[in-house]
């Protein structure tokens, strides 16, 4: 039997602005862009009274709690206290996935000899974060994944929740069928025309009108409905993609301004593929135009194009997120663009081209060396190549490969 552990950081770049000011302590905390355009990274608990969420616009939050205290937020303190709970999650399993910076599973099977009772173990790892960062960590242990997390939602704030491998059925059970993974808001619709609205209507449901409602997906969710999840905790997923993209904070139909984001984003991409030592082959370009289609939707636009060789380098990136913008024919604003680098190879596995190109000219690599050593030394805006720095709407929670401090 697998004893899985769901750990997930209490409102966690809130939490930490707060334990950094006292001023803010006990008062409505919001971390994201406070501009028309912000979107909210994190709300403390105090904020989150009020109904405010990750992922709420700013200006919706902001109507919602005018007293709300908003904080821009830093990235790299961020992800330096992430990288400090990992060290301890760590301690407790060799196989620790992380979903994002401030969650990760954990596999404690076969770890009694060793940490003792799951109990003891959940215990001791929360007391180790709460010493070590001044930080609360809620904390779901159960026989599998899906069973854990949900866990650990339920233990929030501060708390840890064991569901004992008897107990998974009458757990899950009660519970709203929208606690499934991959169960939104229109599998729900979808499934209360068919009566069920709990996990447990869910498990006792044949196969047939749920694959009729929601495809292959239906019978899948009923498994996990009855506990039946064998997914493994990953210790490591190869990124398939790496990709930077921003909100742009007013309209933008200025192409020089479009192509002078483009480039931001294609040297912030290059510096992390050189960091991990990899890579890509396809250059895909996101845009997101600023006409509302209504329900908080825009028209999504992506072109993508693929190189004869991978490359790391920036500027040739930059050039095909040029051309791609060329190629996508744009008659009205944009309100998000985006840059990705996916089609990844090692660069210790590749091939030396026949012929010397411009995309790997010797001059080059020595200059994106240099250029990295300064950034690495004394941080990312130490030496920019590109004429404008991106500005961040909104902060994210994902794992970024290849990003330093």
């Amino acid at each position: 039997m697998r004893t899985v552990l769901h750990a997930d950081m209490d409102a966690f770049y809130a939490a930490i602005e707060q334990r950094d000011d006292p001023a803010l302590r006990g008062r409505p905390v919001v971390v994201g862009g406070a501009s028309e355009r912000g979107v909210v990274a994190a709300a403390s608990y105090e904020a989150r009274i009020y109904g405010i969420h990750s992922a709420m616009p700013s200006v919706e939050a902001r109507r919602r709690c005018p007293e709300a205290i908003f904080v821009r937020g830093d990235m790299a303190k961020y992800r330096r206290e992430s990288r400090r709970i990992f060290e301890i999650f760590q301690r407790y399993s060799p196989r620790v996935e992380g979903l994002s910076l401030d969650e990760a599973f954990l596999d404690l099977t076969g770890s009694e000899k060793l940490l003792g009772p799951a109990e003891n173990a959940a215990k001791q790892l929360r007391a180790e974060v709460r010493a070590a960062t001044q930080l609360a960590v809620s904390v779901g242990v159960a026989p599998v994944k899906m069973v854990a997390k949900i866990a650990s939602d339920l233990a929030k704030p501060d708390g840890l929740l064991i569901v004992e491998a008897e107990r998974v059925q009458d757990f899950l059970e009660p519970l709203p069928v929208g606690r499934i993974w991959g169960v939104g808001p229109v599998a729900q619709k979808r499934l209360a025309q068919l009566g069920i609205r709990s996990i447990g209507q869910l498990a006792r449901t044949p196969d047939a009108p749920l694959r009729q409602a929601l495809g292959s997906w239906g019978p899948q969710a009923a498994r996990l409905a009855r506990g039946d999840d064998t997914r493994e905790v990953e210790s490591y997923r190869e990124a398939k993609s790496y990709g930077e993209e921003n909100t742009f904070p007013d309209d933008v139909s200025d192409r020089a301004r479009l192509v002078a984001a483009s480039r931001a984003h294609a040297e912030a991409v290059a510096r992390r593929l050189r960091r991990d030592r990899v890579r890509g082959r396809r250059v895909t370009l996101k845009l997101k135009l600023a006409r509302r289609l209504g329900g908080g939707r825009y028209p999504l636009l992506s072109r993508s194009l693929s190189l004869p060789t991978a490359t790391d380098d920036g500027r040739v990136i930059a050039d095909v997120a040029r051309e791609l913008l060329k190629r996508a024919e744009l008659g009205e604003a944009v309100r998000l663009l985006g840059v990705a680098v996916s089609q990844l190879e090692h660069t210790d596995s590749e091939q030396l081209a026949l012929l010397p190109s411009e995309q790997e000219d010797s001059r080059r690599k020595d200059l994106n060396r240099v250029v990295d050593a300064i950034q690495d030394r004394f941080g990312t805006r130490a030496l920019e190549r590109s004429v404008v720095s991106v500005e961040q709407q909104g902060l994210s929670l994902q794992i970024k490969r290849g990003e330093e401090d």
